[in-house]
Order: structure tokens, then sequence, then C-alpha cells
């Protein structure tokens, strides 16, 4: 069972993950290059936040849900520009 602690605790931690990777997501909008992202980093990272993303609906947390939602929405921002750099 999570307590108000533990809540408080996963919310801060969704929230300086997931804000720790705009920056990236800023600067490859600005320049619009997304060269300095392989392929493999992309798929690999966008999957496992999209398996983290499940298993935050599985037990309902919403820290979970809302920081890997996010945060998978900002790697498939990247994807997309790289996509249309090389498209």
């Amino acid at each position: 069972m999570s307590t108000p602690l533990v809540e408080f605790v996963g919310t801060l931690a969704a929230i300086f993950t997931t804000l720790s990777f705009l920056p990236q997501v800023v600067k490859t909008w600005s320049t619009g290059s997304a060269a300095d992202f392989s392929w493999l980093w992309l798929i690999a990272f966008a999957a496992g936040l999209f398996l983290w993303l499940i298993y935050g609906v599985a037990i309902a947390s919403l820290p979970l849900i809302g920081a890997n939602a996010l945060t998978l929405s900002l790697v498939l921002t990247i994807a997309f520009i790289k996509w249309r750099q090389h498209g």
C-alpha cells in the first residue's frame, strides 16, 4: 500500500526525471537536428518508457503514468525530428 510520503517521493522523482529531458527536446526542436541521437537509443528508450507506462497503468500510479506518458511524447518528438531530417 502506498503512503502519502511514498507518493510524494514518486511524484518528485517523476517531475525531476521528466523535466531533465526537456532541454534536449528544446535544443533538438530549435536546431531542427537530432543527429546526436541514435535510432537504437531512441527505440530502446521509447520502448522502456512505454513499458513503464503500461506498468504504471497496471498499478494505478499517477506519477508513473504522467511522467512516462510525457517523457514518451518528448522522445517521440525527437524521433519525429530525426525521421524528418532523413526522410
